[in-house]
């Protein structure tokens, strides 16, 4: 049935233009991720880089390189990635919420528009700010690795890394959004996506040879590859679950014609947020850890803010849970307003079986609170496994990055909003789901 599916996604034309526009545009991501700005000897650099396997510099540039597919390392066009729109975007919702005349700005006809105007304006300052932190970060590798900088004047090889890799960080947001709009699943995403799983085959390869020269236990491997395997099977399960809210719609003539009188229901899923809070999380760290961490030579306590932002020190993770609990909140009262929910009830003429219709608001914030609070701590628990396994197993950062809960909970979760797009654009078009019974939720 999945093969007959998958034929049927190429014999319907919208959905094959969108997914071959989809795999035409990662194409392009994944070459640009490649491509050295200039000014920089990718030799050197990869030598840096390999004898600093071991150090506190290696967790930093596993870490930047994880939302950027591998290209923080390469010093590519598109090394900052997708990080500084979605640190943008953090910046401006949270300015929404806080001050009620820039909501009522966004509120009016065009005010999306707006929103989205200030957001790409306010990430290219954000890039410039990055772009010249990263100047300073290539400046102390060249003192380390003497010839990694090829350029003898500073200013030029600042300005033109500046300009590269502002232009590069635009450009990656761009054709995120030309997925979204022409493409399959949610162009940001997806380019996270294809990052983690481009460097998943090189991850697993340098665990090959580390087991193969003794330096990890083959037995903690397959301990990893059943945990692995487990929170796969836990993020499909808390995925597909949801909380159908039944909403009753009363009888009413307007004209000659009855309208009403019908049952339906509201889903919440478990986990109404999604891998957002991750995203946001690590997004709304990645900023001062570069920062810091760049700049750690120019001042003692930007290093030790550096140290105490070690992704694998403790201060690190639990601000972590901390944002990832506050994120699935915040976002889920942005996207699921109950305040919006109930009074669309009201106005329809709908009210939920047993609950007084001034207290559906109350009810359903209650609902999303108990909702909300066990999935977000589930979140932060999966997010915080690839501390946990680098530090039992003594996994390299590149591994337990890659293989640990916050990379396997963005390959479900936007796999499994991948698979609901194509699953609708089917059936719009009269064949059958990717699967025989479709892409179902569990009622709880």
């Amino acid at each position: 049935m999945a093969n007959n599916a998958i034929v049927n996604m190429f014999k319907v034309k919208e959905i094959r233009m969108r997914v071959l526009f989809t795999l035409f545009i990662l194409a392009i991501f994944r070459l640009g991720s490649v491509i050295t700005i200039p000014g920089i000897n990718a030799t050197l650099l990869l030598d840096y880089f390999k004898k600093s396997a071991s150090s506190a510099e290696s967790a930093f540039a596993s870490y930047m390189d994880f939302f950027a597919g591998g290209a923080f390392e390469k010093f590519s066009v598109f090394m900052l990635g997708v990080m500084p729109y979605i640190s943008t975007q953090i910046i401006l919702q949270l300015a929404l919420v806080i001050f009620p005349g820039l909501k009522r700005i966004a509120q009016e006809d065009g005010g999306q528009q707006r929103v989205q105007t200030w957001t790409r304006v306010g990430t290219i300052f954000v890039c410039i700010i990055q772009s010249l932190a990263i100047t300073v970060y290539a400046e102390g590798i060249n003192q380390t690795q003497p010839g990694t900088i090829v350029f003898e004047n500073k200013v030029y090889f600042n300005l033109l890394a500046i300009l590269t890799v502002t232009t590069g960080s635009m450009i990656t947001v761009w054709i995120g959004n030309q997925i979204t709009a022409h493409g399959i699943g949610n162009g940001i995403s997806m380019l996270i996506f294809a990052g983690i799983v481009a460097r998943l085959p090189s991850a697993v390869w340098e665990l090959v040879k580390k087991v193969q020269n003794g330096e990890i236990n083959v037995v903690f491997v397959v301990v990893a590859i059943f945990v692995f395997l487990a929170i796969i099977g836990l993020v499909v399960f808390e995925q597909s679950g949801e909380r159908k809210i039944p909403v009753h719609y009363a009888k009413r003539v307007v004209g000659r014609k009855m309208y009403g009188g019908q049952s339906t229901y509201i889903p919440f899923k478990i986990n109404p947020s999604g891998v957002i809070p991750i995203i946001f999380a690590s997004a709304f760290l990645a900023f001062p850890l570069h920062m810091a961490t760049s700049l750690a030579t120019k001042a003692t306590w930007l290093m030790k803010v550096s140290a105490a932002l070690n992704p694998l020190g403790f201060w690190y993770n639990f601000i972590q849970v901390l944002l990832i609990v506050f994120f699935a909140y915040f976002y889920t009262q942005v996207t699921l307003n109950p305040v919006e929910i109930s009074k669309n009830i009201r106005e329809n003429g709908g009210s939920i079986p047993g609950i007084r219709t001034d207290r559906t608001e109350e009810y359903l914030q209650k609902v999303l609170n108990r909702l909300i609070l066990p999935g977000s701590l589930y979140l932060a628990a999966i997010a915080i496994i690839p501390t946990i396994m680098q530090l039992a197993f003594n996994f390299p950062p590149s591994i337990s990055m890659l293989m640990g809960g916050t990379s396997l909970l963005i390959l479900v979760g936007v796999d499994i909003d991948t698979m609901s797009q194509v699953e609708a654009l089917l059936k719009m078009h009269h064949h059958d789901g990717l699967t025989k019974k479709g892409l179902k939720s569990r009622n709880l």
